[in-house]
């Protein structure tokens, strides 16, 4: 099956399930992120879980700066675990415009994957919960920010990012709700959603104009 007959056979069932959703896909439809194209080529796991750590708790733009001055200091390719460990972490600090908090989680990551108590290929064939156990045991990692890896880099299609605060805003929106849903209310309202949830996610940012990109992970940065 092709990406855009899932997609059409994802749609299909949010609009059986769930009216609300149906609205949405007809007034936000077209291609999504969830639907990359990959040109054969495996996605980058710790690039992208080192850009999700350089983003946190920034806006789209500052993120996007930080990242750009970190490729800098490492010839332009997302740096190596035996790069992040080798490096002076208060040089590192000052060249990117970390915290040194945002350091220690960076150098957690690479010391995990560097002493093989995280092998991040073996992520790939994980079933969800695995992988949230296995991230967040990282430093600096939380929830969030391991929902939105499964989302964007292993491009699981089932995930409900029920701490997100763009996609609680939507939901409060969409079903014209007195306040944002909390955690046990949003699950329950997308158990029909099940096995699309994240592509019903990608509709609910959408129509906040709140889309996120691939590079760029939306909504609630880690506490």
């Amino acid at each position: 099956m092709t990406t855009t007959e899932r997609g059409s056979a994802a749609d299909a069932h949010l609009r059986r399930a769930d009216p609300v959703l149906a609205s949405l896909i007809d007034e936000y439809g077209g291609p999504l992120p969830a639907e990359p194209d990959r040109r054969g080529r495996p996605q980058d796991l710790y690039g992208s879980l080192v850009r999700s750590i350089a983003g946190q708790q920034l806006s789209v733009k500052a993120a996007r700066s930080i990242w750009e001055r970190l490729l800098s200091r490492y010839s332009g390719s997302p740096p190596s675990p035996a790069q992040i460990l080798a490096d002076d972490p208060e040089d590192l600090r000052a060249a990117a415009g970390f915290s040194r908090a945002k350091v220690s989680y960076l150098r957690s990551l690479a010391e995990h994957v560097a002493s093989g108590d995280l092998v991040l290929e073996e992520l790939r064939a994980e079933p969800d919960t695995v992988v949230l156990e296995r991230l967040t045991a990282v430093k600096g990692i939380g929830e969030w920010t391991a929902q939105m890896f499964l989302m964007f880099t292993l491009d699981r299609p089932d995930v409900l990012p029920v701490g997100d605060l763009g996609v609680r805003n939507a939901v409060r929106s969409a079903y014209k709700l007195e306040a944002l849903p909390h955690a046990a209310a949003l699950s329950a309202l997308a158990e029909p959603w099940r096995p699309h949830r994240t592509r019903a996610c990608l509709y609910l940012w959408r129509s906040l104009d709140n889309e996120p990109a691939r590079d760029d992970s939306p909504g609630r940065p880690e506490s």
